[in-house]
């Protein structure tokens, strides 16, 4: 199930911008890579970012996984899902103002 399918109404804009921010950077810099200290030091400041995430950006993006972001063996699957399904929420917000 995608986040577009979870309720998002109550985020904020600010914090969708602020995640879509830090983790398409991360991201880029993660799938880039080749070296494993710096693949392993992303997925710890992905995971610590998450512990202090809003419940329902959370709940948003990984739609009740309690391992989102925290599994190493799914990390690029789910850093680039997070990634994607901001940037999805960042369209519908531009759109709804327009």
């Amino acid at each position: 199930m995608t986040a577009t399918h979870c309720r998002h109404e109550e985020i904020t804009t600010d914090s969708i911008e602020t995640a879509y921010s830090f983790m398409h950077q991360k991201r880029n810099v993660y799938i880039h890579s080749s070296l494993g200290w710096q693949r392993d030091d992303i997925e710890w400041a992905i995971a610590a970012y998450v512990d202090a995430m809003s419940e329902p950006l959370l709940a948003a993006l990984s739609c009740g996984r309690d391992d989102f972001l925290k599994d190493h063996n799914r990390f690029e699957a789910d850093i680039t899902h997070a990634t994607d399904t901001l940037e999805a929420m960042l369209e519908e917000r531009r759109q709804q103002r327009a």
